[in-house]
């Protein structure tokens, strides 16, 4: 026991006097530190404030310990399918019944406790979107693990066989539960429709009824998966596994959506495929003259016309072209190198980011091809992306190895551009004036750095640009971007 506690102190003063031996002054004086303290605190002992204080105690102690409750709702959830969830979530979370009381000694009506109520919920079986709306699923990632469900179903639409769509169906979760690789030369894993059993199947059980239904869910499953991922986590870049599910229903639905992955900076080979082109000139027809396209200097015309001289280039061809050489240089020259490919990571990451720049990285898709308009609206999204972008910012500070949390940041602050272009001109420079006064009360260190942020911003907004290195009003303002071959500017802004 701590001797310079309260009660150290009173044991020490009671053998004292229980010694027959005088307390010394300067116990004394703690003794009666301490009393008073425990009187201020607790009440006079006998007095109603002290009654009251030692009934609550006990009864907080008869109450039944946590692990006790859990075995009992671990007894519920034993009979479960444990490779599956459950949509009756209340009767795993009802009070203790009388049944069970008697077997477990735990009184009838007994509460199950917050923390265990937590737990237990992430058994629970539902449709995404009120998974996403319980607080279930945290980030993108965990969305993406569930999302194969919902793809498998749509994608055994195409059947007209019951026993097919469960085949399908099964085939599909099973197929994506292998290992994911990263492979170099644009190479990609086996697709399961490139799987023998389902080709072999493939035109089987099928009407033209049946296939204008499937393509019809796929291209519904794509639209609501988009509202989903994109409304609930605005401020989030599409993980790879979510934009392959996303791919995979775009072309169940027939939709020419050129969705594209995030490469890896240490594997790049220098060279994105044609897709990547397709993507950017998506995007440049959606944010023609945008305030996205005019702070990130975007040439929307030059894009488009690159897009159809590549097209030009591969008619007559018996292969599809498997690179975009144009696309390549163009990523490489904003990137400020002679060529997209470099020995470095960091050298790599810089053109990798231009590339998701000019792309978007597939929301410009999901707008033009999928269709996809979040509840929440535009406007608010912009909000979130940029609550997002304060709270990465807020954690640079102090940090040993910020560049990672830099690099979120800056993707984040692409898509608040993002969804602040798609918003009427007419509130674009309210919601800017929001997004200042909001940085402006970050606290000193996040404001400091997010203030050449806001200063770009609003260069850009009234009609201005960036110099040739990014920064304008003689480095006041600064363009936000993520990916360095140096120190970044926003790591070592304050001190």
């Amino acid at each position: 026991m701590d001797q310079k506690s309260n009660t150290g102190i009173m044991l020490r003063a009671l053998e004292e006097a229980a010694a027959g031996r005088p307390l010394a002054p300067r116990l004394a004086g703690l003794l009666r530190h301490a009393v008073t303290s425990v009187i201020a605190k607790r009440g006079l002992p006998g007095s109603d404030r002290h009654a009251r204080l030692r009934a609550e105690q006990a009864r907080q102690a008869a109450l039944p310990a946590h692990h006790e409750i859990a075995a009992a709702v671990a007894d519920r959830l034993t009979p479960l399918d444990q490779r599956a969830g459950t949509p009756d979530i209340d009767g795993l979370l009802a009070p203790v019944t009388e049944t069970e009381a008697a077997g477990t000694g735990l009184p009838a009506g007994t509460v199950v406790p917050p923390r265990l109520r937590q737990v237990v919920l992430t058994a629970l079986s539902a449709p995404p979107e009120e998974l996403v709306a319980r607080g279930l699923v945290p980030s993108a990632e965990v969305l993406a693990q569930l999302v194969p469900q919902l793809v498998a179903n749509a994608t055994a639409e195409r059947y007209a066989d019951a026993a097919l769509r469960t085949l399908e169906a099964a085939t599909y979760r099973a197929f994506r539960n292998r290992r994911s690789l990263l492979l170099l030369n644009l190479a990609h894993q086996v697709r399961v429709d490139e799987l023998p059993w389902v080709r072999a199947v493939a035109g089987h059980g099928s009407d033209a009824d049946t296939e204008e239904r499937a393509r019809a869910a796929a291209e519904a499953a794509l639209r609501r998966l988009g509202d989903l991922a994109v409304g609930a986590f605005p401020g989030t870049l599409l993980p790879n596994p979510l934009v392959r599910e996303m791919s995979h229903l775009a072309r169940q639905a027939d939709l020419s959506a050129p969705f594209t992955e995030e490469l890896a900076a240490d594997i790049f080979m220098g060279t994105f495929s044609p897709k990547f082109l397709t993507a950017a000139r998506t995007a440049a027809d959606l944010l023609q003259d945008s305030l996205y396209t005019r702070y990130y200097g975007i040439d929307c015309a030059a894009v488009r016309n690159m897009a159809v001289v590549h097209a030009a280039d591969g008619l007559g061809r018996t292969r599809p072209a498997r690179t975009a050489p144009a696309f390549d240089r163009l990523c490489g020259e904003r990137a400020g190198t002679d060529t997209a490919f470099s020995w470095s990571p960091a050298g790599n990451g810089t053109v990798i980011e231009q590339a998701q720049i000019l792309t978007t990285h597939n929301l410009a898709v999901l707008v033009r091809h999928a269709g996809i308009a979040p509840e929440a609206g535009w406007e608010t999204l912009a909000e979130e992306a940029f609550a997002a972008v304060c709270r990465l910012v807020a954690r640079v500070h102090g940090h040993p190895r910020p560049l990672g949390t830099i690099k979120d940041a800056a993707y984040a602050w692409r898509q608040t551009l993002f969804f602040l272009s798609l918003c009427p001109p007419g509130r674009q420079a309210a919601l800017v004036q929001r997004m200042a006064a909001e940085a402006a009360g970050q606290p000193w260190h996040t404001a400091a750095r997010l203030a050449p942020v806001i200063a770009g911003l609003r260069l850009v907004a009234s009609g201005g640009t960036f110099d040739a290195d990014g920064t304008a009003l003689g480095g006041l303002a600064r363009r936000f971007q993520g990916w360095t071959t140096t120190g970044h500017w926003m790591g070592s802004a304050v001190r």
